[in-house]
């Protein structure tokens, strides 16, 4: 008896220890199972990581591919480019030589231009020169047709039948100033009158403004003192005197001497003489 409560005993610790052991073999065939699950679901993870890396891959290689034909085509256009500015360097160049050579002819041209400036300066002086000479005859001409005139014009407008004083181009010292000299065009007195010509070949406003300002301001008489109780009769002679300057004589006063027909005669004389009867009402 004691030996079968012995087997029974020990069989009974097998059974114990089968159990246990099937227990925990159960348990680690659970734990497994879990581990095994989770190994799978990671791997299921990891091969649509994989798939989608190989996706990204793809679209980085295409990327590349686009990429690698980009810079194909950029190499392309730099060489074109390239080519394109040798040449247009090589052209520059030419052009630079052809502006140098046109720079240096033009240099030239400049020399010679300033040469040229230089001859023709001089012979402008020269010509000015001449035009002053032939001004001055072609005045001293122009007097020489008013002088004659002086006479008739006097006895015809002023009533003088005989002149008591007649000078041409006389040249006369100031009382008031002996250091100052005058040259007058023509001089003529008679009676009461004092007729003080100034001729110009080519007249202009200044000239009727200056001899007016001079006859205004009785300086006139600084150098004949003896006509200062006379009637001073201004006359401004030329061979043209157009409408417009005939007026303007005529406002300030003077007489206009020009040609008229085949004479000289006063051509501003009525208006002047109905200017005067205005001014004595």
């Amino acid at each position: 008896m004691a030996q079968v409560a012995e087997k029974l005993s020990f069989l009974e610790e097998m059974m114990q220890r089968v159990a246990y052991t099937q227990m925990q073999a159960n348990v680690s065939i659970d734990k497994l199972s879990r581990e095994m699950r989770e190994f799978k679901d990671e791997m299921k993870e990891f091969k649509d990581e994989m798939r989608d890396f190989k996706d990204e891959m793809k679209e980085f290689k295409d990327e590349m591919r686009d990429f690698k034909d980009e810079m194909r085509d950029f190499k392309t256009e730099m060489s074109d480019y390239k080519d394109w500015s040798k040449e247009q360097i090589t052209i520059m160049k030419e052009e630079i030589v052809a502006i140098n050579q046109q720079t240096a002819t033009m240099n030239k041209q400049i020399i010679e231009i300033s040469q040229q400036n230089a001859t023709m300066n001089k012979q402008i002086g020269t010509m000015n020169r001449q035009w002053g000479d032939l001004a001055n005859k072609l005045g001293t001409v122009v007097e020489d047709i008013v002088a004659p005139n002086i006479p008739r014009i006097a006895e015809k407008y002023f009533g003088c039948k005989e002149l008591d004083y007649i000078a041409i181009r006389v040249k006369k010292r100031s009382v008031a100033d002996k250091s100052r000299r005058k040259e007058f065009d023509a001089i003529a007195a008679c009676d009461n009158m004092f007729i003080v010509n100034e001729t110009k070949s080519s007249p202009e406003i200044r000239d009727v403004d200056k001899f007016a300002k001079f006859v205004k301001s009785k300086e006139l008489f600084d150098y004949f003192p003896e006509y200062k109780d006379y009637k001073t009769c201004p006359v401004f002679s030329s061979l043209y005197l157009d409408d417009a300057f005939v007026s303007y004589l005529s406002r300030k006063g003077i007489y206009a001497l020009t040609m008229k027909s085949d004479t000289m005669e006063l051509v501003n004389f009525e208006s002047l003489k109905m200017q005067e009867a205005k001014d004595a009402q």
